[in-house]
């Protein structure tokens, strides 16, 4: 009796976010999340951007040698620059679909 309580609870409470997905809702970033993004993530994100282009410019010459610049590129300077100015203030996956 108390394991079909349990299922039950348990498949009701795993069912809320995909039919809150359903009917439209979207759940945005708590307020805790939108400050810790911008005076964490964003600050570090930043660094990493400009770390990233310094190490592009390092390896580019064995980037080029090796044929693999853009996949370079992507990973070490898009990638988080993406993370740091496309993203909304708290949420974790960055804007798709224009070209960056």
């Amino acid at each position: 009796m108390m394991m079909a309580l349990a299922i039950m609870f348990g498949s009701g409470l795993a069912s809320g976010p995909a039919l809150a997905a359903e009917s439209g809702l979207e759940e945005g970033p708590s307020g805790g999340a939108m400050v810790a993004d911008a005076l964490v993530a964003r600050p570090l994100l930043a660094v990493a951007t400009v770390g990233g282009t310094a190490i592009f410019l390092v390896t580019l010459p064995f980037s080029a040698l090796g044929g693999n610049v853009g996949e370079a590129a992507d990973t070490l300077i898009k990638t988080p620059a993406e993370a740091t100015f496309r993203r909304c203030l708290g949420c974790s996956v960055s804007r798709r679909g224009d070209e960056f």
